[in-house]
């Protein structure tokens, strides 16, 4: 549930493909681009173009009493022939709420009617900043698009969650204070999750934290790595996407390079692209979030849960309290590391944090030489790591494939 501040990005689509289900080749009109990893991306036609927006299925609700949201809204659902209502007050939407295919709000929206589900998409203005993921949370938005700059994103977002498959689940995993121990967490659950037969993806999301290739030992590997879609625009294919990313551990994995040159910048629309097609072509992809406010309005807001690492110390607890205080409306909960017994049990920490405890990530000697030494994966094959993997796709039951583990 990122940011979303996407430029237009229109792809063509002949009627009959715009249907395709997840992991299905969607490919654009002979204007396409090739990365330099040789990946098509879609480049699309005039953004009026009928293509590029949702199908009209059911009535647009959106909630606002600015002008300028009201027109970016319209010209992206009545430039597809689709249908949208528009209500300035809150109160005069609530007889409109619950049948409508999906609810927009916008930013002028302070409170929602009594007793109806949380809108898909808050929408806002370039330049609200923060404001607008804290308020967000508070409306409990599943999603945020920054317009005029996600007006592609909106369209695509609004077709998608009319088909009948979703896509993947995206678990967000982050520290709850530095050094917290969530690159290895997010290694383990998905080395445990691909070992149960699943398609993992695992997304390193800190271009600042070293590179998630060093810890795999993975940085001969060949495949992209994030600066190698900084060019990325519009749709991209989630097989060709699959096809061009490195494997380690039986998953695969997108990282920042392992390297001292300071990182080629990937913008929002390239990384938001990359979430969409992840999504779409596997059906569990763990994002390996960073701390800082960029990170978690990139990558967090695109998650379906997450959890928070946090080391049994009253300091972490502290720190963990506050991030939790930035993280989206989603299902969250906390990976407590340390050894059995001590001095700030599960509980405490609970309430200190205000998550539930879900799982301990076990406190193993040798972890950091492991790390360093590009060794975690053997670690992830020991007894204890195995079941703190199972505590933790418990929580995704029924939502991957699972199997037997244990």
């Amino acid at each position: 549930m990122s940011r979303h501040q996407l430029s237009p990005s229109p792809f063509e689509r002949t009627p009959t493909e715009r249907g395709t289900s997840r992991g299905a080749v969607r490919h654009g009109s002979p204007a396409g681009g090739v990365t330099p990893g040789g990946m098509f991306l879609a480049r699309g036609p005039d953004p009026t173009a009928e293509a590029w927006l949702p199908d009209a299925a059911g009535e647009v609700l959106l909630v606002t009493g600015l002008p300028f949201l009201h027109s970016e809204v319209e010209r992206i659902v009545a430039a597809a022939g689709g249908q949208l209502r528009v209500v300035a007050d809150v109160s005069d939407a609530a007889r409109y709420w619950d049948s409508a295919a999906a609810v927009l709000v916008g930013s002028d929206v302070r409170e929602l009617p009594p007793r109806r589900r949380a809108p898909a998409v808050l929408v806002g203005l370039n330049g609200e900043g923060d404001s607008l993921w804290h308020l967000a949370a508070s409306l409990g938005a599943e999603r945020v698009a920054v317009l005029p700059d996600a007006a592609g994103w909106l369209a695509e977002h609004l077709s998608r969650s009319r088909s009948p498959e979703a896509g993947g689940l995206v678990l967000g995993v982050t520290g709850g204070c530095g050094g917290a121990g969530a690159t290895t967490a997010a290694i383990w659950i998905a080395q445990a999750a691909a070992a149960l037969g699943a398609s993992v993806l695992m997304i390193d999301g800190d271009p600042w934290g070293g590179g998630l290739e060093l810890a795999l030992a993975a940085e001969e590997t060949p495949g992209l790595r994030w600066p190698d879609l900084s060019e990325a625009s519009g749709s991209i294919d989630p097989e060709q996407l699959s096809d061009s990313l490195p494997s380690a551990g039986g998953f695969s994995f997108l990282s920042w390079p392992g390297s001292r040159e300071r990182p080629a910048p990937v913008d929002a629309a390239a990384s938001g692209g990359v979430l969409d097609a992840a999504r779409r072509g596997y059906e569990l992809v763990v994002v390996d979030i960073g701390r800082g406010s960029e990170p978690l309005h990139t990558f967090a807001w695109d998650c379906d849960r997450i959890l928070v690492v946090v080391p049994a110390q009253l300091k972490a607890a502290v720190a963990s309290a506050r991030l939790a205080q930035e993280l989206p409306p989603v299902e969250a909960a906390l990976l407590v590391r340390g050894k059995a017994g001590a001095a700030l049990d599960h509980a405490l920490i609970s309430d200190a944090v205000g998550l539930p405890v879900h799982g301990r990530v076990p406190e193993l000697r040798g972890v950091g030489a492991a790390s360093e030494n590009g060794r975690l994966l053997e670690l992830g094959k020991r007894r204890s790591v195995r079941h703190f993997a199972a505590s933790v796709l418990d929580l995704l039951d029924g939502e991957i494939p699972v199997g037997e583990f244990l």
